[in-house]
């Protein structure tokens, strides 16, 4: 094996960063930075063990200087620097989005500046993961990359859509002045495992609930439509794009729609549960989303969802009943 590179992930102990983490440590040294406002050290506790993993708790508000943290002295950073460094650090709450607004704006500029300063410093490449909020309410057609949607920058979400809109502008900004390669990933719904419980993401909810035949809650009507990818198949898509020599914004997600509705009549039947669904008001975070064209992702990385919609419930039951116990101490703080 050739020398490894050395990667850094902002955001890596979230739902999508911890999955990223698991696949980039099985070739390479991984620095994951986080600090929990929205993810949790369970979703990482397991690579601590690795030796080509190591954890630093910080918030990407603040400068990060690698030349102070002592663990990282076994990466050789000094000498070998970074070649790789991705960026999922924002906050996401659905349920208790209006505690972290100041948090995601402040993630989405000054947290961005920072790193792609320090992406600047090691001369790296650069993945951002944006979002399908960047394109504004649900389209009738599926969205390409050189769509331009409409966001209200002062509606009480703004932090985010608007916040993942100025996130891209200013890397697109600093690729341009600087002559970089950077990317942009707009990722679609996704759901597998290790989301985080009572957030009204529903995904997993429906998995527990329906596992102790509680209610399903959607937050939304029957209409509810989304588009859901399996977990591995965006993280297959992030490190394609990475690998490749594209830049620039590529949607990666399932282009196909399926209501919310269905998906828990699926999930009751398959966790053979006696659930019920029932409905309530909307989340502000929970809102119908544009279908994404894929063709760019197809025929540039030869890349899309392999993972069918009942394998991926397969899969994410399978998780949600080995770890049960562990889920059901989570969701019954989750509610305190």
């Amino acid at each position: 094996m050739g020398k490894q590179n050395s990667i850094l992930v902002f955001g890596g102990a979230g739902f999508v960063g911890s999955h990223l983490c698991e696949e980039l440590v099985k070739n390479n040294q991984v620095i994951c930075v986080d600090n929990f406002k929205t993810s949790s050290m369970e979703n990482i506790r397991y690579l601590l063990q690795n030796p080509n993993f190591i954890f630093i708790k910080h918030d990407i508000n603040d400068l990060l200087d690698l030349n102070t943290q002592p663990e990282l002295k076994r990466f050789n950073v000094e000498t070998q620097g970074i070649q790789e460094v991705y960026n999922l650090a924002c906050p996401t709450s659905a349920k208790n989005f209006d505690e972290f607004v100041i948090d995601t704006v402040l993630s989405n500029s000054q947290g961005v500046k920072n790193i792609l300063d320090l992406v600047l410093k090691y001369d790296a490449k650069f993945l951002h993961l944006s979002s399908a909020v960047v394109y504004g309410a649900r389209s009738k057609n599926n969205v390409k990359e050189e769509d331009n949607g409409q966001v209200d920058f002062l509606s009480p979400r703004a932090c985010y859509d608007e916040g993942k809109r100025f996130a891209e502008t200013l890397i697109t900004t600093y690729s341009n002045f600087h002559k970089k390669n950077f990317k942009i990933a707009r990722l679609f719904r996704t759901y597998g495992p290790r989301m985080m419980l009572n957030d009204g993401q529903m995904m997993p909810d429906f998995m527990l609930d329906a596992l102790e035949n509680r209610d399903l809650v959607i937050y939304g009507d029957k209409k509810f439509e989304t588009s859901l990818l399996y977990i591995d198949d965006a993280i297959a898509g992030l490190t394609k794009f990475m690998d490749s020599d594209l830049s620039g914004a590529l949607n990666i997600g399932n282009h196909e729609s399926i209501t919310l509705n269905k998906v828990a009549e699926m999930i009751i039947s398959k966790a053979d549960s006696s659930s019920k669904i029932v409905f309530k008001s909307p989340l502000m975070f929970m809102t119908p989303l544009s279908l994404p064209d894929i063709s760019k992702a197809k025929n540039e990385l030869d890349w899309f969802a392999l993972t069918k919609l009942e394998d991926g419930i397969n899969k994410t039951l399978d998780y949600t009943r080995a770890n049960k116990q562990l889920l059901s101490t989570q969701y019954q703080e989750s509610l305190k």
